[in-house]
């Protein structure tokens, strides 16, 4: 081999040799700085949404009313099933007849303590007159122009009339306590009635909020009651991505932030959502979505809300979501 080339062939290898050192780990991060993580993170789960099981509450009787089937949408109030409400109807007429009779008695014990009181003003009156005529005997029978017998009469009078004074005094009181007991009977009747009407509401099973109906779990003769489930009810206007983030990435996903959603289901269609919940306390990878290898890494749940205004999501649907991450250290 000839100078120059062996020359030209040292230089290569110290060419070679000065590369390697340079971009190793320590002299790499000293010449060009920190390696950058990732832009971005993808993540998977499935979607889920907030579901309700409706059933009839503390009411038990035969279903009588169910028009509505499996996976058909239903708005806020609307009337899902009804049971036979006529036992609970009557207890209501019953009830309420059992009000008006409280509100006689109500009517009559008034009645009753005006009497006692006007009976009350005419003993007062006869008592002041009979305390009068007293008074007039007794300064007319030392000078003789009354008996001591007229005298005498006019003391039992006024005693007489001073007791009964007193006695109607004291009816006046039981007529007041009458009184209240009936009120407070009429009271009790009215609650009585307003509780029927409330028990006679929840013969009628109405939808908490707009949804779809997932499961239909009763049928028309069935008898409900507490604890029966009727209807599954999907609210599909809020759905969400239950998703893991890998605890080296948690500190560059921030609460909030958005996020693009997509599935199989409907490829090429990108959906909007925002990062709502970050668990606060580690996990370790669930079994169901991991590897046995991946799973003892730890991991941070969080859920990612989605725009789902024409219900295109449904619960269990795998999603797909990208997750910009923010640049280290922010």
């Amino acid at each position: 081999m000839t100078r120059p080339r062996r020359t030209a062939l040292l230089v290569l290898v110290a060419v070679l040799v000065v590369a390697v050192i340079v971009l190793s780990t320590p002299l790499r991060t000293l010449v060009f700085g920190p390696a950058l993580g990732p832009a971005s993170i993808v993540v998977s789960g499935n979607i889920e949404a907030h579901q309700s099981v409706l059933g009839f509450t503390d009411v038990e009787a035969p279903i009588t009313y169910l028009p509505f089937d499996e996976g058909e949408e239903v708005k806020t109030g609307t009337v899902l099933a009804r049971v036979d409400d006529r036992l609970y109807r009557q207890q209501v007429q019953m009830d309420l007849a059992a009000l008006g009779t409280a509100r006689e008695q109500v009517a009559v014990d008034q009645s009753s303590l005006a009497a006692a009181r006007k009976t009350v003003a005419s003993d007062q009156l006869d008592l002041t007159q009979k305390q009068r005529d007293l008074a007039r005997d007794a300064a007319l029978t030392k000078p003789g122009f009354v008996s001591r017998q007229t005298y005498d009469l006019a003391v039992t009078a006024a005693g007489q009339s001073a007791a009964v004074l007193a006695r109607d005094e004291a009816l006046v009181k039981v007529a007041v306590d009458n009184v209240s007991l009936a009120e407070a009977n009429l009271k009790t009747a009215q609650a009585k009635v307003a509780l029927d009407r409330v028990t006679l509401s929840y013969t009628t099973l109405r939808a908490p909020f707009s949804g779809v109906l997932a499961i239909r779990e009763a049928e028309l003769g069935e008898v409900a009651g507490p604890g029966v489930a009727i209807f599954t009810l999907d609210d599909l206007g809020h759905v969400w991505l239950r998703a893991y983030v890998n605890e080296q990435d948690l500190g560059r996903v921030r609460l909030g932030e958005p996020v693009t959603v997509t599935t199989d289901t409907y490829p090429g269609h990108i959906y909007h959502g925002r990062i709502g919940f970050i668990a606060s306390q580690a996990e370790f990878t669930p079994k169901t979505v991991e590897t046995h290898a991946e799973r003892v890494t730890l991991v941070y749940r969080i859920r990612i809300d989605i725009d789902n205004p024409n219900h295109e999501l449904l619960p269990g649907m795998p999603a797909d979501a990208s997750i910009a991450l923010l640049p280290a250290g922010k």
